[in-house]
């Protein structure tokens, strides 16, 4: 049987990661990363979509080594080791720059002239798109890869608890609840994760990097889900532009695992705003043996342009899905806290059955699969049952954070009904009748209405375009709903 992870097709290399974890909510992936950032020897290298100097890099009110403001660490960092370079390279979208942010221009300032410290603001990309990865690699050693930046209003603990007081912007403001996730790993995935970052730092008009030489012992990585060593695939999406090819890894490896469910297909992403992904999940639904599919959403986007644009999509897609659903196995749920308040979920990550997971930078969008640069992580855990059963584990915890529950309960009703759509139902009725107003739940997605101008947006991929080509379409050739793609047959692998 074939592997489903192909270099050259729908990854860019499979590399060894001696360990590699899963990092749920930005609580325990700030703690991480400056666990990891203290334990550098020679570099740190940040790649980010977002960046906030001003944020706490940790749980806001502790105390820790060093100054508790990412910027005023950094600085810290390179007082107390001489010989480490630090590199920020951020996407650099015009007068909408986050180094425009009032808290961010004087560390600019300060590392300019900064021996040690290098930013970088990257604008080499086609009109419209974006630099979306975020990497943060260190001594080449080990490596986080995931939808996390270092930013303001990304901050929360898996409780999602309404009102936490430590919630809050640098400036005081408050923000609802939000759900992100982000990997780890160490080894040679690791410095394949950094020659990605030395790729596009040169790509961005910077000098040519030589790798980093030197053993580093990982640091403990706490409150993150282990698996183990695993061969890791990493995949890339990046537009045609000047003299450079388009990659579409990612969006082949979406495919490629949808086609290769039996059970279950669970994703966490910010949209479902992609055509390939709705066609391909819309193949898999009219099958009579066909897996279930969950995708957990949040209830709507977080700014004026994603409402307008990807709400919508998603209004229309799940309209077009569920007429190809016959067996009725497709459902989209919000997570919303104990006082109804939505949670916002941030997070890019996919599993398949008990086979295979990916996460990363890149949403069920149009955006992510041609248009933007992204870069996701990906294994399957084959042969290895250890990998098999954290793969249930993971999803199952998941599921258990977002209904309220204890992920063996999670389990559990998943064991004795054979259905996660019955499984989150269940849940869903015992928060409802027992436990309302003191559990999170999942909530159902209802299509809302849509005015003609937001369907004729969408449908035309006005704010989504699929790639640079796709912006100077005509019109009629444009459509969430043109011709159906070319899509391989259900698979089996390894």
């Amino acid at each position: 049987m074939p592997k489903l992870l192909q270099p050259s097709t729908n990854v860019w290399r499979i590399e060894q990661a001696d360990e590699f974890s899963i990092i749920i909510d930005a609580d325990a992936y700030f703690a991480a990363a400056r666990a990891a950032m203290t334990s550098a020897k020679k570099s740190i290298f940040l790649v980010g979509w977002d960046f906030d100097a001003s944020i706490t890099l940790g749980r806001p009110g502790e105390q820790y080594e060093g100054p508790s403001h990412v910027g005023d660490f950094l600085l810290w960092l390179t007082k107390r080791n001489p010989d480490l370079e630090i590199r920020l390279l951020l996407w650099n979208p015009g007068f909408l720059s986050s180094w425009a942010k009032p808290s961010n221009v004087p560390y600019l300032l300060r590392w300019k002239l900064h021996r040690q410290i290098t930013a970088r603001l990257d604008g080499n990309h086609p009109v419209g798109s974006s630099h979306h990865q975020k990497i943060l690699v260190i001594d080449d050693a080990i490596a986080f890869c995931g939808g996390i930046d270092v930013t303001a209003g990304r901050w929360d603990t898996r409780r999602h608890l309404d009102d936490d007081p430590l919630r809050r912007r640098p400036n005081g403001t408050a923000y609802n609840p939000w759900h992100d996730a982000s990997s780890f790993c160490s080894g040679p995935a690791a410095r394949a994760l950094g020659d990605l970052c030395r790729a596009r730092w040169k790509s961005a008009g910077g000098e040519e990097l030589r790798p980093v030489d030197g053993p580093l012992d990982p640091p403990s990585i706490a409150n993150a889900i282990s698996f183990g060593p695993v061969n890791l695939g990493i995949s890339r999406t990046s537009p045609v532009y000047g003299d450079q090819e388009g990659i579409s890894e990612i969006e082949r490896l979406y495919v490629d695992m949808i086609m290769s469910a039996t059970r279950i297909i669970y994703a966490e992403s910010q949209y479902f705003a992609s055509r390939i992904v709705a066609q391909a999940l819309a193949r898999r639904l009219k099958e009579e043996d066909g897996p279930e599919v969950v995708l957990i959403n949040p209830v709507k986007a977080d700014n004026w342009l994603g409402e307008l644009a990807m709400d919508t999509a998603r209004a229309r897609l799940r309209e077009s899905v569920r007429l190809h659903d016959p067996h009725n196995r497709f459902r989209i749920y919000h997570p919303v806290t104990p006082n109804g308040v939505p949670i916002y979920v941030h997070s890019k990550l996919m599993i398949i059955d008990d086979k295979a997971m990916r996460v990363g930078s890149s949403n069920f969008n149009n955006r992510s699969m041609r248009f933007d640069n992204e870069c996701d992580v990906a294994f399957e855990a084959g042969e290895h049952e250890h990998l098999a059963s954290g793969l249930f584990h993971l999803r199952d915890d998941l599921l258990a954070e977002h209904l309220g529950a204890d992920p063996q309960d999670v389990t559990d009703i998943i064991k004795r009904t054979g259905s996660v759509i019955t499984a989150i139902e269940e849940l869903r009725e015992i928060r409802d009748g027992e436990r309302a107003g003191t559990r999170s739940t999942l909530i159902p997605y209802e299509t809302p209405e849509t005015s003609g101008l937001e369907q004729w947006l969408a449908d035309n991929e006005i704010l989504d375009p699929e790639g640079p080509e796709a912006i100077m379409e005509p019109m009629e050739r444009r459509g969430l709903f043109r011709g159906l793609l070319r899509l391989p047959s259900k698979r089996t692998f390894k």
